[in-house]
């Protein structure tokens, strides 16, 4: 199991209704019992519900395999355990953390 951290984007089993699915989240809080709060990210910008844009140009290192704007679901927040991910893709700037974790309403790129 490894250690992740605030801002790390990884793939991870995340709870969508009843299922999981296997999809890009952004880490934005790690509990000493190794629980990590994440919100998912999308492709695809919400038409109704709460979004912050995420550009290549917010990774500190690594990125996502699409080249365009991705969407982190500020709504959907799940905690998981650091079992739950597969990966890990990068890690997003401080300002960009900052920007998922105090999202000002509906944000879209």
């Amino acid at each position: 199991m490894g250690r992740y951290a605030p801002g790390d984007v990884v793939l991870a089993d995340i709870p969508m209704g009843r299922a999981c699915k296997v999809r890009p989240a952004v880490v934005v809080s790690a509990g000493e019992d190794g629980t990590l709060e994440v919100v998912p990210l999308s492709s695809r910008a919400p038409a109704d519900t709460r979004s912050t844009p995420i550009a290549l140009e917010d990774f500190v290192e690594g990125g996502l395999d699409i080249f365009g704007t991705s969407y982190a679901l500020t709504a959907y927040p799940s905690t998981i355990r650091a079992s739950a991910i597969r990966g890990r893709k990068g890690r997003l700037t401080a300002e960009a953390l900052a920007g998922i974790r105090r999202p000002a309403g509906k944000r879209r790129g």
